[in-house]
């Protein structure tokens, strides 16, 4: 189908120019709406103003420009159909046969923090209707509707002089439909957001979608959708794998439980659990305590920080081969010396705000929920035991929990002095998950005497604290519930254990 006019009006004007060129070129008739039109008018082309087509001026503010029959007649007849032919004829309105037009930039102006009535005045009303309309009658008119969308016309256009096929009016109106869509769902979303509450239905905006290299085994295609830019910046190293992505979440979701003012905290991940993490005044000694826990998994790992790396700490960390370093800053000296390693990820965290909802695929469905990422305090605990604990016992407690509550089902931990001794995690049987931490804690020479345990469910019996005391423990935490809790207390009181109830289990599959 040969272009004989086109009616433009983008907020966009990236790559506007050499498409109004081949128009030019090929004789086409152009309109053109406010800003548009002075943009081509100023390049020297001729244009018409839609005001000239409607004989209506732009109204309240720009928020009526081309919302007329004489535009939308020109858009949506039929040029098979003699019946629209004859109204067109009748009516006086000029065909339309290519539709340029792009939408308000909504979601970026939300995010930018702008007020209520700003976001308001950026909900497109015009260009959706004209892009839809366009897009609805595909047979006869091409619609383009993103810079991208006009370098795939532009190539098309150049090589058929001034035509184009079918294919390709349909590969743009679904481009089209799918933009228009996506729009909607940002708009709805942004005066429905989920919170606590979830409605009846939900949809799921998945974009700004990166191709991975594989998922997470090497026969598995993968993508990512999501504003990756927005959480953090890649300073250094390889293309995020699906793999890294999963960890990277794990490790965020972890250092968010520690506050950089309460001393500088270091976090090892492996298969998205913690297997090393300390807190300490120097960052250099939060590494080495955080290594320390478990410095045969942390090979290959995850390093998380919630403070700036200076030249000092990457000194140190540059030894360990690790594929991933998440900080919160980086010094110039620290980021020379760690991107020696070309392939070694560097990656600087953004102010960002965690989604209130954590959502999976299951059975061809989803399930959605909360997430489990209320402060934890000690304000609530119930202390079950004679023995009240002390206040490093209840600072190691806070430690042990925040950590536990990260780790993937059954799980156990272990920790003295804010650092991480020992994990069970992932275990079918919570025994099996103690007796995994104090394997693990004795492998790497610690001394548990004075531990704490934290799990993140109850003791369905006494046994896990029998075993914790012979080895040496003597504070727990975990959330209670059992119908048992009785036997566990009256086993720590027999033996001068102290042990604390938070009333919240913290299942992680």
């Amino acid at each position: 189908m040969r272009i004989r006019s086109a009616l433009i009006s983008v907020y966009y004007k990236t790559g506007l120019e050499p498409v109004l060129k081949a128009l030019h070129e090929n004789g086409v008739t152009l309109y053109a709406t406010g800003g548009t039109y002075d943009f081509i008018h100023t390049l020297g082309y001729n244009v018409t103003a839609v005001e000239d087509v409607t004989h209506y001026p732009s109204i309240l503010g720009g928020r009526v420009k081309t919302l007329h029959p004489k535009i939308f007649g020109g858009i949506l007849h039929r040029r098979n159909v003699p019946s629209d032919l004859e109204e067109i004829n009748t009516y006086e309105i000029p065909a339309v046969d290519l539709v340029m037009v792009d939408l308000y930039p909504f979601e970026e102006t939300v995010s930018s923090g702008a007020a209520e009535d700003a976001i308001i005045e950026k909900i497109d009303i015009g260009g959706v209707s004209l892009i839809r309309a366009a897009a609805k009658n595909f047979n006869d008119v091409t619609i383009v509707c993103s810079p991208a969308d006009r370098q795939l016309f532009l190539q098309h256009y150049i090589d058929l002089r001034g035509e184009t096929t079918l294919e390709l009016r349909r590969i743009l109106a679904a481009n089209a439909f799918r933009l228009t869509s996506n729009y909607d769902f940002a708009i709805q979303k942004y005066f429905s957001p989920v919170e606590k509450d979830f409605p009846e239905e939900i949809n799921l905006y998945l974009h700004n979608g990166r191709k991975l290299r594989y998922g997470e085994n090497p026969h598995q295609q993968a993508s990512y959708y999501g504003p990756l830019n927005e959480i953090f910046e890649q300073l250094a190293g390889k293309e995020l794998s699906y793999n890294n992505l999963l960890d990277c979440d794990a490790a965020l979701n972890l250092i968010s439980e520690f506050k950089e003012e309460d001393g500088v905290t270091i976090g090892i991940i492996k298969h998205n659990n913690a297997c090393g993490l300390a807190t300490r005044t120097s960052s250099v000694e939060a590494w080495k305590d955080a290594l320390a826990g478990d410095p045969v998994s942390a090979f290959g790992g995850i390093i998380v920080c919630n403070a700036a790396i200076d030249a000092t700490l990457a000194a140190e960390m540059k030894t360990l081969f690790f594929e991933i370093l998440i900080a919160k800053d980086f010094t110039a000296d620290a980021l020379a010396l760690l991107s020696e390693k070309k392939n070694r990820i560097l990656l600087k965290l953004k102010p960002s705000v965690s989604n209130a909802a954590s959502i999976r695929s299951v059975l061809n469905g989803y399930l959605v929920q909360t997430k489990d990422q209320e402060e934890m305090t000690a304000d609530n605990w119930e202390y079950a035991t004679t023995r009240k604990p002390v206040s490093q016992e209840i600072s190691d407690m806070l430690f042990a929990n925040k950590i536990v509550r990260n780790l993937k089902s059954n799980a156990i931990v272990l920790a003295k002095n804010k650092q991480l001794l020992g994990i069970g995690a992932g275990e079918t049987s919570r025994v099996d998950a103690l007796q995994h931490a104090i394997a693990k804690a004795k492998h790497f020479g610690f001394n548990l005497n004075g531990a704490v345990m934290a799990s993140d469910a109850f003791f369905p019996f006494p046994d896990c604290v029998e075993i914790a005391f012979n080895s040496g423990i003597e504070a727990v935490v975990q959330p209670g519930g059992s119908i048992k809790d009785k036997d566990s207390i009256a086993f720590c009181n027999k033996n001068n254990m102290t042990m604390v109830l938070t009333g919240k289990r913290h299942f992680k599959h």
